[in-house]
């Protein structure tokens, strides 16, 4: 009798833990039959005869040109809000209104102030592993994540501490040179102006004459900057 009840109570048991086992045991064969992330690959191909329509040209107000190459597999929509941007020349005439010696310059912002943005909604982050280094390209926001629009800001040295906290989305190909003769300055006394950004494939031609922006910008507006 006692040994009846033992292999029916053991019985009962393992009727009960069947349904979990067997659970577990399919999420098992799920996880393994799902395909892995692609891991992003840090490198950037510089020929630009290679990918022309994700290459952003800047024609800066110093006389150069800087090409960027754009990398959607690392952000796709923040590299479709830049070209867009960029194709509706948005970003013509816009001063670059940060820029700290050793660090970044930062643009983007139609009003100079760093608390503009385009009439676009803000973007949700796309943080990603990939490294700032030297000519990254990244977006720049507020302190919450979700809040990237039309600024962004190239890295003159390698600053890893923004590294899965800021949207990197592509890098100087050409003209690191031109970046780092743009104005120094919180806003700079003489800034630097993008006169034209274009993509590559669109071929425009150099602009001849600097286009007006507005000007009497303040250190106590930039004190008030919505981007960091």
């Amino acid at each position: 009798m006692n040994r009846r009840l033992i292999a029916s109570f053991a019985l009962g048991l393992s009727l009960l833990a069947s349904p979990a086992l067997a659970k577990k045991e399919d999420a098992q064969k799920d996880a393994a039959a799902a395909p892995a992330a692609p891991a992003l690959n840090p490198l950037v191909n510089p020929d630009v005869t290679v990918d022309p329509e994700n290459i952003l040209v800047l024609d800066l107000s110093n006389g150069g040109r800087v090409l960027i190459r754009l990398m959607p597999q690392w952000a796709p929509n923040h590299v479709e809000r830049i070209k867009t941007l960029a194709k509706q020349g948005f970003y013509n005439g816009i001063i670059f209104h940060r820029v700290i010696d050793g660090f970044m310059a930062q643009t983007g912002d139609p009003t100079g102030t760093g608390q503009g943005g385009s009439p676009l909604p803000d973007l949700k982050a796309e943080f990603n592993s990939m490294p700032h280094v030297r000519g990254t390209i990244s977006m720049a926001r507020t302190d919450q994540p979700d809040t990237a629009n039309s600024q962004f800001f190239i890295v003159f040295y390698p600053r890893f501490a923004l590294d899965h906290r800021y949207t990197n989305f592509g890098r100087v190909i050409s003209g690191m040179d031109v970046v780092d003769e743009i104005v120094r300055g919180e806003p700079p006394v003489s800034p630097t102006k993008i006169l034209q950004a274009s993509m590559l494939t669109d071929n425009l031609p150099r602009p001849t004459a600097p286009v007006v922006v507005p000007a009497n910008i303040t250190a106590d507006m930039l004190s008030n900057s919505r981007s960091n």
